[in-house]
């Protein structure tokens, strides 16, 4: 420096203006970037909700799916209960022995129709079923995705609070975190 007390207070005040627009640079970077985990924080909480949905529309339709197999066993139940007892009446005899032996092979013939249809509403309702656990698995797994990116939001503000990098650094590795597992919830 030079001999002039004022050569050095200007040089202080170019340090101090110097310090401050790299503060300034920082605080641009850490609020952009909650800026963009805001953004992200909201697809995820987005995709988060509308797993939940195919999670709940998926049971739905499975316990419908299941609903409907029962109904075809009951009627399965009454096809078989009519056929054994037009059975029973041909097999006594009689003037309506005939009529009631073709009743008794047309309720046998319902009844083998009736059980198919049962059996393809039961495989509906497994199929609905294991949808329901996918998107499931996909919810429980964006819910911590959202958490983590929820919770890198607050952490980066503490950089610009703080005025340390460090919060900020720890933003981002929770934000990788959330996106892993984002990734994880439909390609895991």
């Amino acid at each position: 420096m030079g001999d002039s007390p004022f050569e050095e207070l200007e040089a202080r005040e170019q340090a101090e203006r110097a310090e401050e627009a790299r503060k300034d640079a920082f605080n641009s970077r850490v609020t952009l970037t909650i800026a963009v985990l805001a953004v992200l924080a909201a697809i995820g909480a987005s995709l988060e909700t509308t797993e939940g949905d195919k999670t709940i529309v998926a049971k739905n339709d499975a316990v419908l799916e299941q609903n409907q197999a029962s109904d075809q066993w009951a009627e399965y139940e009454a096809k078989s209960l009519k056929k054994n007892l037009y059975g029973i009446a041909a097999a006594q005899g009689g003037p309506k022995a005939a009529d009631y032996a073709r009743k008794a092979a047309k309720n046998g013939a319902d009844e083998a129709e009736v059980a198919r249809m049962a059996k393809r509403f039961e495989a509906g309702r497994a199929a609905y079923t294991e949808k329901a656990e996918l998107h499931e698995r996909r919810h429980d797994r964006l819910t911590l995705a959202s958490t983590l990116l929820h919770t890198a939001i607050a952490i980066a503000t503490l950089a610009i609070l703080l005025r340390r990098p460090w919060p900020w650094y720890v933003a981002i590795a929770l934000t990788a975190g959330g996106l892993l597992l984002t990734g994880w919830a439909y390609w895991g």
